[in-house]
């Protein structure tokens, strides 16, 4: 199994950038705790959003990360349970050809992916893995020189 800890895609000539288009509903965790998503453990603490997607998927996303990355749908105040759209930024992903493992942080939960699914980068230190199909249901690629810094 290939270990990647928490890659910097960023400068990898053959990460593509995309981003990520989809409705989810959120409920916030009202205590710590750790739930099992397609690809691995994610503990969350109170407070924290707990996502499931438009494809089913279950995850958990810190508070600070959510209130900066997503925003309540109409007719649901922000800061409380509902459905809540993604704000659309540009990442970088890296489909991987085996099976795999991904750090989301230096420490954080180990991801398992499978032949084909996607090593992801949302930031510095920032990493994630999603699975083949949920990866083309939710993620486009972005128009050539979109936000280009290599």
């Amino acid at each position: 199994m290939l270990e990647l800890g928490c890659p910097s895609l960023s400068t990898d000539p053959d990460a593509v950038r995309v981003y990520k288009d989809e409705v989810v509903d959120v409920e916030f965790a009202t205590a710590d705790g750790a739930l099992m998503s397609a690809v691995g453990p994610n503990h969350y603490r109170a407070g924290d959003a707990l996502l499931t997607g438009s494809t089913g998927d279950r995850w958990g996303v810190s508070r600070d990360r959510f209130d900066a990355k997503y925003r309540p749908c109409e007719g649901v105040v922000a800061g409380h349970a509902g459905r809540y759209r993604n704000v659309p930024v540009l990442i970088h992903a890296k489909q991987i050809g085996v099976p795999f493992r991904v750090a989301r942080s230096a420490g954080g939960d180990v991801l398992t992916g499978e032949a084909g699914d996607w090593a992801v980068e949302y930031a510095p230190g920032d990493c994630g893995l999603v699975a083949r199909a949920r990866f083309e249901a939710v993620y486009r690629l972005a128009p050539a020189g979109a936000g280009d810094t290599r």
